[in-house]
Order: C-alpha cells, then sequence, then structure tokens
C-alpha cells in the first residue's frame, strides 16, 4: 500500500474515533449536568428530607440513621460527578490526540493479527465492545516500548503471551489531525523524539508517554524490587520515567493504591511545581510531593534553629579554606555516615541503665513532679522493656498523677478568681448542664454550691489541657540535654574526632542545628521517645538521590517500613559535602538495604535526551567516565565560551547575549551563578534591561522568559538556553565544584554559553578545543 493511502486510511480511523470521542463527551456532558443538578437539589433539601425527632433515645437513633443515609447519598452523588469531571477531562486530552502509537500483533497459534493502537487513556466501542485505543499502561501495550517487529511477548496475571509484531507505527495527532506517521523497526522513533525534543522548553515537565524508551520502561513496569536504583546521566528521562512509573503502578493496582499511598521527596520545592502537572495530564491525582528538608524543618522547628541543605551548601561554596572548614567537613562526612548511626544505637544501649535526662512537669509555677522523680520512676521500670515503650509507660503515669491533682485543685483561690473572669455564656453553660443531668429540681437547695463545683472543676481541667497534651506529647523527655550528653560521650570515646564533638556541643547549647545534624537528631530522638512510622505509605520516589547520605537512607527506610523505593541520581550531579569522598552514596546504602537481586535493582541510562549532541559532547569531556554517555542525534550549536576583559565586560556581554537569544525567539533562558549572592547581584544588573525572575530556596515556582537561579537549585529543570555566569579560574577554583560545574551545564537543551571575566577554570582543561568556540569581548 502507498503512504498517501496508508497516510489517508490511519486519518480516516482518527476522524471515526475522534466522532465516537464527542459523542461521549456529549454524553457525560449530560449525565454530568443532571448530577449536578441533583447535587445542588440535596444540598438545598437536606434538612427537609431528613426525619428530626429527638424526644426519646428510639427517635433519636432514627434521626441518627436518616442523617446518615442523605449525607452518604449526597456523598456518593458527588463522587459520582467527580468521576464524571475527570472522565471528561481525559475525553478532551483524546480529541486533540486521540493516540500516538499502533502495533499489529499476532499471538502465536491464533490466525488473525490483532491491531492495537496506544494512547494515554483506554476508549471503547461501546457497540462492538471493542477497545478503540489502549491505555499506554495495559499490559498489551508494553510491547510497544519494548520490541521491534518481530517475535514479542507481554505479561498477563494469567502468564505470558507470544507472539510477533508484524508492524509498528508512530503517529503526531493534533487537533484530530494526523502530521506525522512512520514506521519503525527499532524503540520508540528518532523522528517522532526530533519532533518533541526540538520543541521549546516549559516551566513545567511534560508527559512523554508517546517516547518512553525500552529502558525507561523497565523502570515504569518493575515489581520485583523493593529498591530500585536508577543511574541515570543528565537528561536521560528518569525524573520524567519516574512519574510515568507512578502512573503506572496507579493503573495497575487501581483496587488497592492510590495517590495518597505514595511520597516524592524533591530536591527543592521548585521542583515540585516543575513535575506537578505530570499525572494529572495523565489522569491521574498528585501524590505528596515534599522534600526532605521541608519534612526535617516541620518536624524540628519548635526545638531549634535549623540550617538547610542550601545554607549549607552556600557555607561550603564561600567559606576560606582553614581550620574551621575542615572540621565542618569532617563533621558532615562523619554524621552522614552509617558509623555515626552506629554510634548512637550503642549509645541508646548505654541510656537504658542510666543518663536519661527529664524536665520537671510544672503548673502555674508550681512543680507538680520533679525531673528526679520522674527519673526514678522510669529507671524502676523492667529493663528489658525498650527505651520508647518506658517513655510511654511514664507519660501514663504522670497522666495518672495529674488527675489525681486535678481532683484536690479545684478548691484552691486561684480557681475562684478564674471564676469571676467568666463570661456570661460559661455561666449559662454550667446552669444547663446541671438542669439537663437533673441536678437541679425544686427540692433542691444548694444549687448555687453545685453549679460552682461545676465551674471550677471545669476552670482546672481546662487549664491543665496544655500540660496533659505535652505530656502526651512527652516533653517532659529532655532529649536536648541527653543529645548534647551524646556528643560529650563521644567525644571521650572517639578522641580524633574531639574538635567536631565540641563544635556540635556549641551548636545545641545555641539551640541551632547544622544540617548535617538534623538527621541524626531526629533518629536520635524517634529512639527516645518512638515514632509511629507511616505505614501507609507503600511507594517512596526520591529525586536526585545522589545529594542523600546512607544516614539519610537509613532514616526514611524507618520512616517508611511498609514501602518500596524508587532511587533516582546521577553521581556525576552529587554536589553536596557528604559525597566529596564518598561519591556512590545510593550504591553504598543500596547494598545494606535488601539481600539479594529480588529487593534491589539497578537500572543504568546513558542516553542524554536533553541537549543537543554538541552540549552533550562538551559537558561529558567535563566529568569522569563521561565517554560512555550516549548523545541523542539532535543537532545544534557548539557550546561558547566567552572570554571577556574584566567584570564590566562581562556583564555588558550578558545583557547583549540574552537580547540576542530573544531576537531568535529564545526566551526561556537561565542565567546560572554559582550562589545565592551572585544571583542576588546578577538579577539586580539585569533588572535594568530586562523583566528577570530571581529563583532562590524559597521560589515555588518560576515563569516562562529569563531567569536567574544559582547552580544548585537547577538540578532536574532545563531551560532552552543557559549562560553559565563567571566560569573562571577564579570562581570555579576547586576540584569539589566539578559536579556543581557539570551539573549548571547539563541544564541547557539548545545552547550553551559560558562567560568569563579572565581566565576559564581549569575544570574545562581536558576538553577538546574543537568541542566549543570562543569567543573574546
Amino acid at each position: 500500500m502507498s503512504e498517501e493511502k496508508q497516510w489517508q486510511e490511519e486519518q480516516h480511523r482518527v476522524d471515526k474515533v475522534v466522532e465516537t470521542i464527542e459523542q461521549k463527551q456529549q454524553e457525560l456532558q449530560e449525565a454530568s449536568g443532571d448530577v449536578k443538578s441533583e447535587i445542588l437539589q440535596v444540598r438545598k433539601d437536606f434538612w427537609d428530607d431528613v426525619t428530626v425527632n429527638l424526644d426519646d433515645p428510639d427517635d433519636v437513633v432514627e434521626t441518627q440513621a436518616s442523617l446518615k443515609q442523605q449525607a452518604e447519598f449526597l456523598s456518593e452523588r458527588e463522587r459520582s460527578h467527580g468521576q464524571k469531571s475527570e472522565r471528561l477531562k481525559t475525553l478532551r486530552d483524546l480529541h486533540d490526540s486521540p493516540y500516538f502509537g499502533r502495533i499489529d500483533f499476532q499471538e502465536k497459534g491464533e490466525p488473525e493479527t490483532e491491531t492495537v493502537y496506544i494512547g494515554i487513556a483506554s476508549l471503547m466501542d461501546q457497540e462492538d465492545e471493542e477497545f478503540l485505543i489502549y491505555d499506554w499502561r495495559a499490559p498489551i501495550s508494553s510491547m510497544y516500548y519494548n520490541y521491534s517487529p518481530g517475535p514479542a511477548s507481554y505479561e498477563t496475571p494469567e502468564g505470558d503471551i507470544e507472539g510477533e509484531i508484524r508492524l509498528k507505527r508512530q503517529f503526531i495527532i493534533r487537533g484530530g489531525k494526523i502530521e506525522g506517521l512512520f514506521n519503525t523497526g527499532i524503540t520508540i522513533g528518532d523522528k517522532l523524539l526530533q519532533n518533541l525534543l526540538g520543541s521549546e522548553s516549559s516551566p513545567q515537565m511534560r508527559s512523554i508517554v508517546s517516547t518512553i524508551q525500552r529502558e525507561q520502561n523497565q523502570i515504569i513496569r518493575n515489581e520485583r524490587s523493593r529498591y530500585l536504583i536508577v543511574q541515570g546521566v543528565a537528561g536521560s528521562g528518569k525524573t520524567s520515567a519516574a512519574m510515568q512509573r507512578v502512573a503506572y503502578l496507579l493503573y495497575a493496582h487501581r483496587e488497592s493504591l492510590t495517590s495518597e499511598n505514595m511520597v516524592l521527596f524533591s530536591p527543592n520545592p521548585l521542583f515540585n511545581s516543575y513535575v506537578a502537572t505530570v499525572l494529572p495530564e495523565l489522569g491521574e491525582e498528585n501524590m505528596w510531593q515534599t522534600t526532605f528538608n521541608e519534612y526535617v524543618q516541620k518536624e524540628l522547628s519548635r526545638t531549634f534553629r535549623v540550617e538547610d541543605p542550601f545554607d549549607q551548601m552556600e557555607w561550603f561554596l564561600g567559606a576560606p579554606s582553614d581550620q574551621g572548614k575542615t572540621v565542618r567537613t569532617e563533621a558532615v562526612q562523619l554524621k552522614s555516615s552509617l558509623v555515626f548511626k552506629k554510634w548512637i544505637d550503642e549509645y541508646m544501649t548505654k541510656l537504658g541503665s542510666g543518663g536519661l535526662h527529664f524536665l520537671p512537669v510544672k503548673f502555674r509555677g508550681e512543680e507538680l513532679v520533679s525531673k528526679d522523680e520522674i527519673r526514678d520512676y522510669f529507671y524502676g521500670l523492667d529493663r528489658s522493656v525498650s527505651l520508647s515503650n518506658r517513655v510511654e509507660l511514664t507519660s501514663d503515669w504522670l497522666l495518672q498523677r495529674i488527675k489525681a491533682f486535678q481532683r484536690e485543685e479545684w478548691q484552691k483561690l486561684w480557681v475562684e478568681e478564674e471564676i469571676q473572669l467568666m463570661d456570661k455564656s460559661e455561666y449559662l453553660e454550667g446552669f444547663q448542664k446541671l438542669e439537663s443531668s437533673k441536678k437541679f429540681t425544686d427540692a433542691t437547695f444548694d444549687d448555687y454550691d453545685r453549679e460552682r463545683e461545676w465551674l471550677s472543676k471545669r476552670v482546672v481541667k481546662k487549664k491543665l489541657v496544655p500540660l496533659k497534651r505535652k505530656i502526651r506529647q512527652l516533653a517532659f523527655v529532655n532529649a536536648v540535654k541527653t543529645y548534647r550528653d551524646f556528643y560529650e560521650d563521644a567525644a571521650g570515646k572517639h578522641p580524633e574526632y574531639r574538635a567536631v564533638c565540641e563544635t556540635s556541643i556549641e551548636e545545641i547549647h545555641r539551640k541551632r542545628l547544622n544540617w548535617e545534624d538534623a538527621t541524626p537528631y531526629l533518629y536520635f530522638q524517634d529512639q527516645l521517645k518512638g515514632r509511629r512510622p507511616l505505614t501507609h505509605i507503600r511507594h517512596v520516589f526520591i529525586d536526585e538521590a545522589q545529594d542523600y547520605s546512607p544516614f539519610q537512607f537509613a532514616y526514611l527506610k524507618e520512616l517508611f517500613p511498609q514501602a518500596r523505593m524508587t532511587l533516582l541520581g546521577d553521581v556525576n550531579q552529587s554536589i553536596y559535602l557528604h559525597a566529596i569522598d564518598n561519591p556512590t552514596p545510593i550504591d553504598e546504602d543500596a547494598e545494606k538495604a535488601g539481600t539479594g537481586t529480588a529487593r534491589t535493582e539497578r537500572i543504568t541510562l546513558m542516553r542524554s535526551y536533553r541537549s543537543t549532541a554538541q552540549i552533550v559532547g562538551f559537558t561529558s569531556q567535563l566529568i569522569s567516565g563521561g565517554d560512555k554517555i550516549i548523545p541523542f542525534t539532535r543537532e545544534g550549536r557548539l557550546p561558547v565560551v566567552i572570554e571577556a576583559d574584566g567584570q564590566q565586560a562581562m556583564q555588558k556581554r550578558a545583557v547583549s547575549l540574552v537580547k540576542e537569544l530573544r531576537g531568535r525567539d529564545i526566551e526561556n533562558t537561565a542565567v546560572i551563578c554559582k550562589t545565592i549572592r551572585d544571583s542576588e547581584a546578577v538579577s539586580a544588573y539585569l533588572a535594568e534591561y530586562f523583566d528577570v525572575q530571581l529563583v532562590d530556596k524559597e521560589t515555588h515556582s518560576y515563569r516562562k522568559g529569563l531567569v536567574v537561579i544559582p547552580a544548585y537549585l537547577a538540578k532536574g529543570i532545563e531551560f532552552d538556553a543557559v549562560i553559565l555566569y563567571d566560569a573562571s579560574a577564579e570562581n570555579y577554583a576547586e576540584e569539589a565544584e566539578r559536579n556543581l560545574f557539570y551539573t549548571a551545564c547539563t541544564r541547557a537543551m539548545h545552547e550553551l554559553y559560558l562567560l568569563t571575566p579572565g581566565k576559564r577554570s581549569h575544570l574545562m582543561d581536558d576538553v577538546d578545543e574543537t568541542a566549543f568556540e570562543v569567543e573574546q569581548v
């Protein structure tokens, strides 16, 4: 059949599918409108349709049942309306682009060939009861991603289905019209990728279901591994594959899994916004998205001022090389390790016999239970019971002490004074309570005394609520002082780390925690007080996992004991202090995570799709092992190193460069600086000429246009053009900054410029001179 004839037939099918979609849209809109009207009517008539009678107990029960029935009916109608709205949204997406792929598959032993069209959601022909479109997550669709024409198979709950792919075809459909159609004998075709990857970048990540590659599909559909470790080079699509993995899991286990059972740890708040639209595009609700820093700050901010990882990075990039920096670097590497976790575990065993500090329980300045009494009770408990359980038992004992105190305290003078300050509504409430309990009758003569007693007890009970809450929260345990003692103990046992321990004690005394101390303290506190693990979370996704320490991984595994973990990272983008002498924390921790390949599996992605071949050719020479990175065959301009004659010349060239890019309709441009201080200065200068957005650690979203951003916040994001500001030998001088330098350069999709006010950084010394252009201004 001629190519033109094939095109006509495929367009005819698209037209028929679009007609079916429009018909379903109309039916759903009518049904949705009816349900919406019904909901509004139910809300309006809610109380008219409820039988309310409180005269006797049987009537009360009937009233409760009537309320429950009406509420459940309303809830079901609202749920039905929500489902119809979601389906309408999916149909709108399908109307524009019904599908992107087709395979013709002949099952082994079957005479007929089945034609399978693949899109973002399923669509059935109700008359023929046949699939017009298969969801990309359906088992049969996996062959589209995994096989070329020829022998193929796919998994089903009943077993593997084997056969042969007779045809594999790809489409670009927009507005219901085919713009591209081509058969392929390889993975997702270069033509389709060229079309999509050559387009402009976006402030938000796009769905890539039409261009998933075979190795990415292995990530998406993996259900064997407890710990799935994805080591992917910059621009390899690991984050995109992870988001599709979430959508796949929600589809494959829709009866038992929801988005509430998943959590994504992102590198920063900006990244959360960047990936926020991917799941809704695929018809799924977003899961819990947070950062590890947000979690830590929420847990510890009431006790300490906690440094965040970005301030730690700023300190590292700006601190002079002296003894203080050496001690801090030693502290980071020690406290990030599993050795340090072992030190804490050993100290916990020691606390079982003595050394745990407590705080007295006080009320209105009066000490109700001294810290010595609490200590004596705690250490009088059976020592075979864990520390956290003994703390809980002590809490129960203290609440009983408070209960006994409460029974006597209502007769004190201060209570009478509090009663005098009550407003009339509280007095009236007391009277009504006593009247309803039949304590006021025509025969009683001590109504005033009864009312006074009731009010007094109410005052005491109310005033004791905060104290009881603190006891239940185990605030009587002095975890801070005990943690300080831990360092004093460690300094004696490990004199080589005495300086680290002494510095830590000083910080604790000031009620401050450096970032490297945050996870150890959280773990220490949990071992003392206990923490209820988040067992409802069944899948944890960690992006930029190379920036997590082994200690942090160990903590997260205890926090989510029932969860499978997907760890996504690139060791060449490890930029935090703990990774300097331990460049592969993902692998080190993963080895300890499981007991074999069934529990831990690694997938390596070496092909980079983000950047042009020229940019990948340049950036791959900045790192060890970069020669193994495979660039996607998308051509572009060589990176340009612009050597300016001083700071002022560099500033002027930055302005003219942005103007040139805009003249060529390249608007989504990032000026990437080394630190936030540099970013603030550059942003202020550029703001005289352009509308510019400064991105800092508090930024949750960015708009399309010109942004200025520090390198460590640009991770995971891409831009049409990148201007690396001040790539000089002076600014990027240390070998430890190589990964940061590489990370910044790999954010560029189409064009990369490196501005330097003098000699360029030695980090480029090993890059072939033919891999970039040089411009002097």
